[in-house]
């Protein structure tokens, strides 16, 4: 009894190790659509970032289980990169 409990509690301990696969958000688009599949018969859901707007993405997800975000990876520059002079002389 106390041999079977050992080998369950070190599979247990090996599967909860193993490294898992989480998606992530591509942060080369500012768009992603959040597509909603586990109704029928299973899937899941994902994301789809790979849309420029928003507009792009509702015309996607039209008539689907979707809804479309904001990416949260995206990088969004705080201030316009300033010009530069060149000094004539």
């Amino acid at each position: 009894m106390l041999r079977s409990f050992g080998l369950i509690t070190f599979v247990g301990a090996l599967l909860m190790a193993a490294p898992s696969h989480a998606q992530t958000f591509d942060p080369s688009y500012p768009v992603c659509m959040h597509v909603y599949s586990g109704a029928n018969g299973g899937g899941g859901e994902w994301y789809d970032c790979s849309f420029i707007s928003l507009p792009q993405c509702r015309a996607t997800a039209s008539g689907r289980a979707a809804t479309c975000d904001l990416n949260p990876y995206y990088p969004v520059n705080v201030a316009p990169p300033r010009p530069r002079y060149r000094r004539s002389g």
